[in-house]
């Protein structure tokens, strides 16, 4: 499935990519020299507001082992993007203890599906078990209601 690009958008996300990247400390840029690696970071630093100088500064001075990096991050990024206007692909995420998510991967392993088939099957499994314990119970109270007359 290909997704389309969108420039001004992607150049945006790839300034955010190489300024959150600076931040944590990695290098950005293929300068050797200090002062030419500053240089270049406050450039790209000014570039916010200018998201299509963002390729030409990428051109000139990233980091050879980062560029492929960035690819795959925007790669990645651009896909969450188109698959989060609809409802369906969009993705969902649900905090879960390290335990229950063993379990629950265990379960679906034994299943053959996916975490999200496991739930669905387990939910149903759950609500099925709950409709027939209450027959049960209705059960119950009309025998001991026929008993008891």
């Amino acid at each position: 499935m290909k997704y389309q690009q969108l420039e001004n958008l992607e150049c945006g996300w790839k300034w955010k990519y190489l300024i959150k990247k600076w931040k944590e400390g990695e290098k950005i840029t293929r300068h050797i020299d200090s002062s030419e690696d500053k240089s270049a970071v406050d450039s790209l630093r000014q570039l916010e507001h200018e998201p299509t100088k963002v390729l030409e500064w990428i051109e000139e001075n990233i980091a050879l082992e980062l560029d492929n990096k960035l690819k795959q991050a925007i790669r990645a990024k651009r896909k969450r993007h188109f698959n989060a206007e609809q409802i369906h692909t969009k993705k969902k995420s649900i905090d879960l203890d390290y335990r229950v998510w063993e379990k629950l991967s265990y379960r679906a392993n034994e299943l053959g599906c996916t975490l999200s088939d496991a739930i669905e099957y387990l939910l149903s499994e759950a609500s099925r078990s709950e409709k027939a314990s209450k027959t049960v119970s209705s059960l119950k109270e009309d025998l001991s209601k026929l008993l008891s007359d």
